[in-house]
């Protein structure tokens, strides 16, 4: 299955979900392939990868024509495509080519028998990019943060995701919302998590994924939360989700 990490809003916990989410499916006995397709590349070192290394990365599989397999790099938590700066100019080279909207579907084709699943960290915008993420995708995720403005750039969203189900890939629909930076202390939380449940009936995740200061430092140690505290809450919540989307695949 290949699911999308999508939300043009920054800062929502999409790439903490996307890491997370990578070593806790593998800890689980799954094959993973995490496909770092935001220029930031955060994806890339979350998993303990250098992103200014000489290897090769998505950029070169997308652009260079690379196959797909000669860039996997294998961590102790899962497959990973990395992702690097040049990437961030790909949006404006993409526009000359043949199938731009298609490049990485194409690319991640031959890839799909080798795991159960990949997934992909999209950038927080809706452009050229993450177009060819959406395309690439039989089903999204959408990590949404629980905070004020959270549901106020969903409804762009859902119009990019009906576009590209009308013009593109027939077949892609929300696998499911993750409440992400859930505070149970304040009503705000309590709040957004009713809204969203209440504007997607039996798409959201029971598993909400708490507020854990452990969950912000795993990045800069290059570990997963599952292997930086394991014991942690946030540790705890990412099994509990991997389990809820094992059982819902």
């Amino acid at each position: 299955m290949i699911l999308s990490l999508v939300n043009q809003k920054g800062g929502v916990g999409k790439t903490t979900t996307a890491v997370s989410l990578t070593a806790a499916l593998t800890q689980l006995g799954k094959r993973v392939l995490l496909c770092d397709f935001d220029p930031q590349a955060n994806a890339t070192s979350g998993l303990g990868v250098d992103k200014g290394g000489e290897k090769p990365t998505v950029y070169n599989v997308i652009i260079g024509g690379l196959k797909a397999r000669e860039a996997v790099v294998s961590t102790p938590y899962g497959d990973l495509i990395p992702s690097g700066p040049e990437l961030a100019g790909a949006g404006i080279e993409l526009v000359s080519l043949d199938r731009r909207e298609f490049r990485l579907k194409e690319a991640l084709e031959p890839l799909k028998k080798d795991y159960d699943y990949i997934l992909i960290d999209c950038p927080p915008s809706l452009e050229l990019l993450t177009l060819n993420a959406l395309c690439a995708a039989e089903q999204v995720l959408i990590p949404v943060q629980c905070e004020y403005y959270a549901l106020e750039g969903l409804s762009d969203l859902l119009t990019t995701l009906r576009a590209v189900k009308r013009t593109y890939q027939p077949s892609i629909a929300i696998f499911g919302l993750v409440l992400t930076m859930y505070d149970g202390r304040t009503n705000l939380s309590m709040q957004v998590a009713q809204e969203v449940r209440r504007h997607f009936p039996g798409k959201v995740f029971s598993t909400v994924i708490p507020r854990n200061v452990r969950l912000s430092e795993a990045p800069s140690h290059g570990l997963p939360i599952t292997v930086y505290d394991k014991l942690s809450r946030g540790a705890e919540s990412y099994l509990m989700l991997a389990e809820e989307i094992i059982k819902k695949s």
